[in-house]
Order: structure tokens, then C-alpha cells, then sequence
């Protein structure tokens, strides 16, 4: 008999995730953590990445916090090797480390591009070469990529953050069918509209202090767009990583899946 939910048991498995200091990230490495991965977190917000930890030691998890700019491939590097050192091994690399950017093309300055290029591209690049070197000789592996629905649909001000993630797009797919032969999945997570600091923008005032009421009027604007009439949070997110590193998703590799409510972001 067929055992359906055995796919879906990871415990004892090591998990290495950037970004995991909050949203997305840390929505994650708490999950991951609650089905037995140990977590190896990493984050340029180190006091952010070690709330994490303890979030996952109080529920009875076990999880590393390591200070990674993941601008630097030594830091991705070390936080990678750092995993396989204590650990033996990394099952699974969560490149979710990145930040939004506004602008249009004219007015985007030579600093600004190459910022977002460092942080959404340059980074997941480093994290799938660091995770290669590692998963290789295991011949096993699973690595996400966090891409968008900025791809999807072009808008005004997204270009440099769009052109970013659709770069990590081609790249997870190209991952995938390098490191298939090796035993490793590569796949990526194009999220929609989803509530988390990522969005502040859209809800803070001139001081940068969250508006609670233009929190509501974002989530009523932008839910209103989607099909099933809410944004996304968090949580949906991590809980499409979950599957994806999952063994129940062993036939899935070099796949975009879209988490956005049935529509893209723009």
C-alpha cells in the first residue's frame, strides 16, 4: 500500500535559507523547522536572524543564525559550508534573500542597478554554485529560488526588479537540468502580491511607521484583483516551498510555481 503522506516526512533533513530574518525567509525556516528540518538561517539583520532561531528553539526545532551579506560570495560560501561542516551534509538551499525596487528606467542611477543586481541576482547565483559544490557528491538535493510575478506581466518602475527575477528564473531552470543528472531539484517560487515588509511601501507614511489603514485599503485593493479575493501572506509562500523540497514533489524540477490567488503581481 501506497504510503501518501511518507513523501511530505523531512526530518533530519538540513535546510540553509537567506532571508530568514523575516517574511518570506523566516516564514520558511519556521516551517521547514516545525517538520523536523534543522535550519541554518541567514540574514544581513542579525539580530532579525536570531529571533528566528529562537522562534524555532522555543517550539523545539533546531536552528543556526549566521550574519550572511549575500551580496558576498564568501559570506554565502562560509554560510553554505558552515551547514555541511557541523551538519554533514545540506539537503536543501532556499536562495530568498532579496529587496524591491520603484523606479523608472530613466531616473534609476548606475548605484541603484547594480544594488539589485548584487542582492536579487548575483546572490541566488552564488547560493546555487555554493549549493552545487555541496549537493554534488551527496547525488542528492533540492534548491529554491524566490523569482516573481513581476515577470509575468511588464508595469512601469519594475524594470530593474523584474529583469532581476526573471533572470533567477532562467537560472533555476538551467540549474534544474544541470544538476538533475547529479540527483538535485532545482525550482522556483513567483509569488504574487504578498503582505510582508517586502510591501511597506505600499502602507507606511512619510516616517516610514506602518498605517494600519492603508494596510487594510492595500489588502482590499490588491485582493480585490485576484480571483480568490485576498493577498497573499507569508505562510502561502513557505507552505509552496514546502512541497516543492518535499519528496512528494520528486517528479518536479525546473519549475516556476506561481503562488499569487490567480493573478500575477503587476
Amino acid at each position: 500500500m501506497i504510503e501518501p503522506l511518507k513523501g511530505y516526512d523531512l526530518a533530519g533533513r538540513v535546510a540553509v535559507i537567506t532571508g530568514a530574518g523575516s517574511g518570506i525567509g523566516k516564514a520558511t525556516a519556521l516551517t521547514l523547522a516545525a517538520v523536523g528540518v534543522t535550519v541554518i538561517g541567514g540574514d544581513i539583520d542579525q539580530a532579525a536572524v536570531e529571533l528566528t532561531k529562537e522562534e524555532i528553539a522555543q517550539s523545539g526545532g533546531q536552528a543556526r543564525a549566521v550574519r550572511t551579506d549575500v551580496t558576498s560570495r564568501a559570506d554565502v560560501d562560509a554560510l553554505v559550508d558552515g551547514a555541511q561542516a557541523e551538519f554533514g551534509r545540506v539537503d536543501i538551499m532556499g536562495n530568498v534573500a532579496g529587496i524591491p525596487h520603484n523606479k523608472m528606467i530613466a531616473d534609476t542611477t548606475d548605484d541603484e542597478f547594480e544594488r539589485i543586481l548584487a542582492i536579487n541576482l548575483k546572490s541566488v547565483f552564488y547560493g546555487v554554485q555554493a549549493a552545487f559544490r555541496v549537493m554534488m557528491p551527496q547525488k542528492s538535493g533540492n534548491i529554491i529560488n524566490l523569482s516573481s510575478g513581476a515577470i509575468d506581466t511588464p508595469a512601469p518602475t519594475l524594470a530593474c526588479y523584474a529583469m532581476t527575477k526573471a533572470a533567477v528564473a532562467m537560472l533555476t531552470k538551467t540549474a534544474a537540468v544541470e544538476g538533475g543528472p547529479h540527483g538535485i531539484r532545482v525550482n522556483g517560487i513567483a509569488p504574487g502580491v504578498i503582505h510582508t515588509n517586502f510591501s511597506r511601501h505600499n502602507f507606511v507614511d512619510e516616517e516610514g511607521s506602518v498605517v494600519p489603514e492603508k494596510v487594510e485599503q492595500y489588502k482590499k485593493r490588491f485582493g480585490a484583483m485576484a480571483p480568490l479575493g485576498r493577498v497573499g501572506e507569508a505562510q502561502d509562500v513557505a507552505n509552496a516551498i514546502l512541497y516543492l523540497v518535499s519528496d512528494g514533489a520528486g517528479f518536479m524540477t525546473g519549475q516556476i510555481l506561481r503562488p499569487n490567488g490567480g493573478v500575477s503581481m503587476p
